[in-house]
C-alpha cells in the first residue's frame, strides 16, 4: 500500500531530474467545456510523456537491487521505450527497446537518440511484449515490465502534484493503457481521503478495461485498433484491474473522431500538441461536461509525442487510422 512517506521519498528520488509539472486552467478551454478545467502539463515533462517519471523511478530502484546487471529491456509502442532509453542514458545503463512493427520514425528517432538498441517485433504491443520477455531471460537482461509498483510509484507523484495544489477537485479524466496512471491517481485521492472521481478513458478500439469492468471480470480483447498509441492495448495489466475496478468512478469509451477533436480543441485553446492517448482524457471530459457545470474538473494530458503525419492529418479536419 502506497504511503505518504512512500510517495515524498519518490518525489525526492525525481527531484533532481525532473521538475513538478505545471497545472493550468485556460481560459478559452474553460469556455469551450462550460466548466472550470486544471490540465496537468506532463507534456512538459523530459521526453514529453509522465513516462518519464515512470521508467526513471523504476530503473533508479532496480540498478540498485540487480548490481550485478546494467542492462534493462522492455517493450512499447512509444512513450515508455522514450522514457526508459532516456533514463537509462542519465544512469550509464544500457537499455534495449522492443517496438511493434510499423513504428513510426519519430519515435524510432527518439528512442534511438538516448543510445537505445532498439528491435521492431510483432504486430502490437502484447507480441512485442512477449518477445522482450524472451529476449531478456535469453540474454540475462533485467526485463521492465509495463506495469509495476515502482511505475505506479513514479506516476503517482504527478497526482500528489495535482492534490496538494487542488483538493476540491470533483473529477479527474485519465486514458487507460495499462494502468500506470489510473493506479497511481486512485491511489493518491484515496491517501488524502479525497472525494475527486477517477474518471478512466479509453478507445472505443481498445475497450478491454471497460469490457473488464462490465464483465466484472478480467477481459483481454482480441486486438486493438486506435490511433491513439499509449492506449492501444487489448487490455489493463491483471493487477491493475483489480485496482481501477475498487477505486475508479467508472471507464468510458470515445471514438477516434472524439480524440481527433479533443486534439484540435486542446490546441485551438491553448497552442499545446497533443497525442492521442492523452486527447483520449480531455474527449472523455468533452462527452461528460453536462455533468460538470459548475464544477472543478482536471484531465492528465500525458503527452505530446504524436508523430508529424498524424498531427497534420488532425489539424486539417481528419481522423488518423492505423
Amino acid at each position: 500500500m502506497l504511503t505518504l512517506a512512500a510517495l515524498e521519498e519518490a518525489s525526492q528520488e525525481l527531484r533532481p531530474f525532473i521538475a513538478p509539472t505545471a497545472l493550468y486552467s485556460w481560459p478559452l478551454l474553460n469556455d469551450a467545456l462550460g466548466c472550470e478545467v486544471f490540465v496537468k502539463h506532463e507534456n512538459h515533462a523530459p521526453t514529453g510523456s509522465f513516462k518519464a517519471r515512470c521508467a526513471l523511478l523504476y530503473l533508479l530502484r532496480q540498478s540498485a537491487r540487480h548490481i550485478s546487471s546494467t542492462s534493462f529491456v522492455t517493450a512499447s509502442r512509444g512513450n515508455f521505450g522514450i522514457g526508459i532509453a532516456w533514463a537509462a542514458s542519465i544512469l550509464q545503463l544500457r537499455s534495449a527497446i522492443i517496438v511493434p512493427q510499423g513504428t513510426f520514425k519519430e519515435t524510432a528517432a527518439a528512442i534511438q537518440s538516448y543510445g537505445a538498441f532498439m528491435i521492431e517485433h510483432g504486430a502490437d504491443f502484447e507480441e512485442a511484449h512477449a518477445f522482450a520477455c524472451q529476449l531478456a531471460e535469453d540474454s540475462n537482461q533485467v526485463l521492465s515490465p509495463g506495469f509495476d509498483y515502482d511505475l505506479v510509484v513514479g506516476a503517482a507523484t504527478y497526482a500528489l502534484e495535482i492534490f496538494r495544489a487542488i483538493k476540491d477537485l470533483d473529477a479527474v479524466y485519465v486514458p487507460v493503457g495499462l494502468g500506470t496512471g489510473i493506479c497511481g491517481l486512485i491511489s493518491v485521492r484515496d491517501l488524502f481521503g479525497l472525494k475527486t472521481k477517477i474518471i478512466g478513458v479509453v478507445a472505443q478500439g481498445a475497450d478491454g478495461c471497460a469490457r473488464s469492468i462490465e464483465a466484472g471480470e478480467y477481459v483481454l480483447t482480441p486486438s486493438a485498433n486506435t490511433f491513439a498509441e499509449g492506449i492501444c492495448v487489448r487490455g489493463p495489466d491483471r493487477d491493475a484491474f483489480a485496482l481501477i475496478r475498487s477505486g475508479a468512478e467508472r471507464v468510458i469509451r470515445v471514438s477516434d473522431d472524439e480524440i481527433a477533436e479533443a486534439i484540435r480543441l486542446l490546441y485551438r485553446t491553448t497552442h499545446n500538441t497533443c497525442e492521442g492517448a492523452a486527447a483520449a482524457g480531455l474527449a472523455g471530459l468533452r462527452s461528460e461536461r453536462s455533468r460538470l457545470k459548475g464544477k472543478k474538473a482536471s484531465f492528465i494530458l500525458c503527452g505530446q509525442n504524436i508523430n508529424q503525419a498524424w498531427m497534420t492529418r488532425v489539424l486539417q479536419g481528419e481522423t488518423p487510422t492505423m
